[in-house]
């Protein structure tokens, strides 16, 4: 029943999906009354929720574009069901808007393998890695993946190579000007957040601890599984799988090293890991263990949720 709802890609499941989320969204959001006292706040928050309805259609938008999922909405529903395990995620304006930024550096990089324009979505790819550095330092490990898919495509022109440096030079001018304008802090800042901590003790109760366990559960199922298919997939999309997979592998790493350590910050596996789910869900034979996979997650997910309200 489940799986037959979110099999198809129509107008419903997007408002049912979007819709869920706003309501996560204002349930978590109502139990904060600081920010209501706050014309500036409010604004921040509203911003909030559009990045967030945003990194989930982008999510989709990728999956589908590039061919690593079929026509459902897997991709989107999986992303909703994360941030609900996690719903830190849905108040950390920084980590989601650098998350955000990732993606849109991760939708050039991914189409490369078209082969057109391929200067222009190198250049552009950069310049999204650099702004979401800006929100979350550690996300300029992302650079990785840039030059991982210049090697896969696009080598042989030097000038390929060239062109992070030159969006790094642009990026860097205009983010100093407008510190020394609005507010010098924003360089110490930054400087600040590229420290590293591998203290893992942060949670501040056991339900956070729980639904982490959960995550971590799902993600090696689906990771490991996404792994073992990797072989069977078409050549054609062989890269592209193994961007998804490289972009997951980055993403733990900047949770594990960042210095501010919340569950939120697994807020980069969000998108790859969707992906992978997806792929694992459309791809099996067996309808009784498909819906059992995706009414199991998504119970969890809505327990989770609930108790850390």
């Amino acid at each position: 029943m489940i799986t037959t709802i979110f099999s198809k890609s129509r107008p419903f499941n997007y408002i049912l999906i979007i819709s869920s989320l706003i309501l996560c969204f204002l349930l978590l959001e109502y139990q904060n009354n600081e920010w209501q006292s706050s014309s500036l706040l409010i604004i921040k928050k509203i911003g909030l929720l559009l990045l967030l309805v945003a990194s989930l259609l982008l999510t989709n938008f990728i999956s589908k574009r590039n061919g690593l999922s079929k026509e459902t909405s897997f991709p989107m529903l999986f992303f909703l069901l994360f941030l609900i395990l996690l719903p830190s995620t849905l108040d950390n304006f920084k980590l989601v808007a650098s998350n955000f930024f990732v993606l849109l550096g991760f939708r050039k990089l991914i189409s490369l393998q078209s082969l057109t324009m391929t200067k222009e979505k190198i250049f552009d790819a950069s310049i999204w890695i650099f702004v979401a550095t800006l929100f979350h330092f550690w996300s300029i490990l992302y650079l990785l993946l840039l030059f991982f898919s210049i090697i896969l495509h696009v080598s042989r022109d030097y000038r390929n190579w060239l062109l992070p440096y030159i969006a790094l030079f642009l990026v860097s001018i205009v983010f100093l000007f407008a510190s020394l304008i609005f507010n010098k802090l924003w360089i110490y800042q930054l400087i600040e957040s590229a420290q590293t901590n591998f203290d893992f003790d942060y949670f501040t109760n056991s339900f956070q601890n729980i639904s982490f366990s959960i995550f971590t559960t799902i993600a090696a199922l689906f990771f490991i599984a996404q792994n073992l298919s990797l072989s069977s997939k078409p050549l054609i999309l062989n890269a592209a799988y193994k961007k998804i997979i490289m972009s997951f592998l980055i993403g733990i790493t900047i949770f594990l090293i960042s210095p501010y350590k919340s569950n939120s910050v697994l807020v980069f596996t969000f998108m790859p890991l969707s992906v992978m789910a997806a792929s694992y869900i459309e791809e099996s034979e067996v309808k009784w263990m498909k819906e059992t996979t995706v009414g199991i997650i998504i119970g969890l997910c809505l327990l989770s949720f609930f108790f850390q309200l």
